[in-house]
């Protein structure tokens, strides 16, 4: 698997805000403070779903 290209939100402040990855079938999110933490997978509908709905 290669490595995630993580990217965050241009208004975010310094690293306090969650960021985004393309995980092929997956939209992968994680905590900008705690880069080596969890991260949670969604599928792509579901991200789609609530990128819309913000």
């Amino acid at each position: 698997m290669q490595p995630l290209n993580f990217r965050k939100s241009s208004h975010s402040q310094e690293r306090q805000c969650v960021e985004v990855a393309d995980g092929g079938s997956t939209v992968v999110v994680r905590d900008s403070k705690d880069t080596a933490g969890p991260t949670l997978a969604f599928s792509r509908s579901a991200w789609s779903t609530f990128a819309k709905k913000i």
